[in-house]
């Protein structure tokens, strides 16, 4: 169905001619080529209302009642000890938390989930610099929330560092969240057991007790102890290895770099690898199953250049020693961006040259992109909520596009990457679609927000974005982003900042106004005579839902434009029509071409309604240019004729992108 409005009737008129355009564009086919978190005041006490906080497992009241950690305890490193039975499935495990007290509190509060805490204690700074014994802590469990409560004997200072030390224990997983066994079978038929961690988003709690938000990055030191018959890998390379009694061994891992929980990762199995060192001097290595090695060859080759690639793109090394990936035979998702330890399911990164598939090698390079590109977006510069999950995750999906270009253009990504657009818009036209940014609370939310959404119309905004602004300024502003907040947690306004301030040298010598020169007030860039703030454009597309429906009508010189919201669905006569219509407003970044020239036309169209005069008389005219712009595009009166005329006569004057745009927009008018 067609979509209208006021301005519009003549839309369910113009069926006849969309049809038509159908069939002729059918025809020719074959021509076309965590600031909301909570701090308790120094003065809190237990509150008397004995309904005023949840009840812990003991039947004692819980002493938190939020889904989110106070923000009273900062961790600043973890010492983790692990010893994972192969055989039991089960494992030991201990840990020391060094914390930073911000105001006075009676009580720490932790994630943790299945876990069975077997003791607790807490020393302060200078109770562990003269070595004395820890202090015994009261545990209170409050499974709904995945919680723990550590009661302090005495009040905690601010401004003072402690140390918490818990031991624990538990099953290895059956599932593939936290920390789990997984199988594989060796061609002989013999079934061996690997232990893997996979965190993202909130299972981190189900392996240690932990700060599981992305905001309270810490550093890691990790232990691992296994049987000599097995390998550890973690985040950072092994420092020593030490022998035990009983012929057991215990890895050493570095400290790594400040990071969220959700990227902390181990593994004890029994792979092997092949390795490289990329011209930096970063070690690159690829695991798999014994029987698989042969496997491993061209993800290496990918890995090298690809990081290789970043970094240069980036203008940021990589910031560790060395890179692992590895395949793991039992893996929910494609794989993990784990920070020094990326996980992947088998057929994301092996490939065989003798049985693959061209279609395989282009999902393994692209499985590769997408998690190299997060060692940057999201391990180094983490979203400081779920919310914003797209900051991350758009970014990889977008930076797939860009490397694999780069690095491997046989493989002819930029066209592909237009179904990637194409895909979630389908989903996006439905009223039951999301907005890139929500609200997610609960694990259950959280979770959800791993959708089309924050993927791929994450990657397709930022690509019309990098349109926008073009390819360089586009680039400096990411490198600004990703410099500025190293190490640190950013939102959505941050990201927008960093690109609104992107200015080139030429943008003075060309005698404009630079958006970022001293004398103006705000961040606003003058875009071809256009005044265009990107905070308040790009908000637009990731705090609202859907899709806008460009509807375009040329009167002579004159093109009349108007938006509107585009649903599958629902229908002009429907009565909920109106009020999925109101209140919906994009800041559309337009390009357009027409047949009297080849320039590319740009115009913000910021309002429901607006006019453009051309230059001069054309034919025709086709907006959206190349199909980066997020939008759908209906041209009323003869406009579809003539575009189909020309079509007819000579389609090479049409980009190949520009016809497969024309056809996408038909089968979605129509549709």
């Amino acid at each position: 169905m067609l979509h209208s409005s006021a301005m519009v009737n003549s839309h369910r008129k113009s069926m006849f001619n969309i049809h038509k355009g159908f069939y002729c564009l059918a025809a020719i086919l074959p021509q076309i080529c965590i600031c909301s978190q909570f701090s308790v005041p120094s003065s809190y006490h237990f509150s008397e209302d004995p309904g005023a906080f949840p009840v812990a497992t003991n039947g004692e009241r819980f002493p938190w009642q939020e889904l989110r950690l106070p923000s009273v305890v900062i961790p600043l490193h973890y010492d983790l000890f692990v010893h994972p039975n192969l055989t039991s499935l089960d494992f030991v495990a201990s840990e020391k938390i060094e914390v930073l007290i911000s105001n006075a509190t009676q009580f720490i509060i932790l994630h943790s989930k299945d876990l069975e805490i077997t003791n607790a204690t807490l020393q302060s700074e200078e109770d562990s610099r003269y070595m004395k014994p820890g202090k015994g802590l009261k545990v209170l469990s409050y499974p709904a929330h995945q919680q723990i409560a550590l009661l302090v004997p005495e009040k905690l200072m601010p401004h003072l560092k402690y140390y918490v030390a818990i031991d624990f224990q538990a099953k290895l997983g059956d599932g593939f969240e936290g920390f789990y066994k997984s199988t594989y079978r060796t061609l002989g038929g013999e079934t061996r057991i690997l232990a893997v961690t996979d965190f993202e988003p909130t299972q981190a709690r189900m392996a240690f007790p932990c700060f599981d938000e992305p905001l309270f990055k810490a550093n890691f030191s990790i232990k691992i102890r296994r049987e000599s018959g097995h390998i550890a890998l973690s985040n950072m390379p092994k420092v020593k290895t030490i022998e035990l009694e009983g012929g057991l061994l215990e890895d050493h891992f570095e400290t790594t770099v400040k990071m969220s929980t959700y990227l902390v990762a181990y593994i004890v199995c029994d792979f092997h690898s092949v390795s490289g060192i990329t011209s930096s001097g970063v070690k690159v290595s690829i695991y798999a199953s014994p029987d698989k090695q042969n496997q491993t060859h061209y993800a290496l080759q990918a890995s090298l250049k690809l990081l290789d690639f970043y970094e240069k793109y980036f203008d940021i090394y990589y910031p560790l020693s060395k890179l692992d990936l590895i395949a793991i035979p039992d893996f929910a998702s494609g794989a993990m961006e784990n920070w020094g330890l990326i996980t992947y399911r088998e057929t994301s990164l092996l490939f065989d040259p003798k049985t693959s598939s061209a279609s395989d090698k282009l999902w393994v390079t692209r499985v590769i992109a997408h998690e190299l590109a997060h060692q940057w977006f999201g391990n180094l510069v983490t979203m400081e909520w779920w919310n914003d999950i797209w900051l991350k995750e758009g970014f990889a999906k977008y930076m797939e596009l860009i490397a694999v270009n780069a690095t491997y253009p046989e493989l002819q990504f930029d066209d592909y990457f237009l179904n990637v657009c194409f895909e979630v818009i389908t989903k996006d036209s439905l009223n039951s679609s999301r907005p890139i940014s929500k609200p997610a609370e609960t694990p259950t939310q959280i979770q959800e927000m791993f959708d089309e959404v924050s993927y791929n119309k994450g990657a397709c905004i930022l690509n019309m974005l990098k349109d926008f602004l073009g390819e360089e300024k586009f680039q400096k502003g990411i490198i600004q982003y990703l410099k500025k907040f190293s190490y640190r947690n950013a939102k959505n306004d941050d990201l927008w900042s960093s690109l609104s301030n992107s200015c080139l040298e030429s943008d003075f010598t060309s005698g404009g106004v630079c958006h970022s020169d001293p004398k103006m007030t705000s961040n606003m860039l003058t875009f071809l005579g256009e005044n265009a703030e990107v905070k308040e454009m790009m908000t637009t597309w990731t705090l609202q839902k859907g899709i806008p429906l460009l509807v375009v009508k040329q009167d002579g010189c004159s093109l009349r434009l108007q938006q509107e919201r585009f649903l599958q669905g629902v229908f002009q006569e429907d009565p909920e029509w109106r009020a999925l219509q109101e209140r919906y407003l994009w800041h559309i970044p337009l390009t357009y071409s027409t047949s009297s020239s080849n320039v590319i036309h740009r115009h913000i169209l910021k309002s429901k309604t607006d006019t453009l005069d051309l230059p001069e008389k054309t034919s025709w005219v086709k907006f959206n240019v190349d199909s980066n712009g997020y939008y759908i595009v209906h041209y009323e009166g003869h406009g579809w004729d003539q575009l189909i005329t020309q079509l007819n006569q000579n389609h090479t004057l049409l980009r190949p992108k520009d016809r497969v745009g024309l056809i996408h927009d038909v089968f979605q008018l129509v549709g």
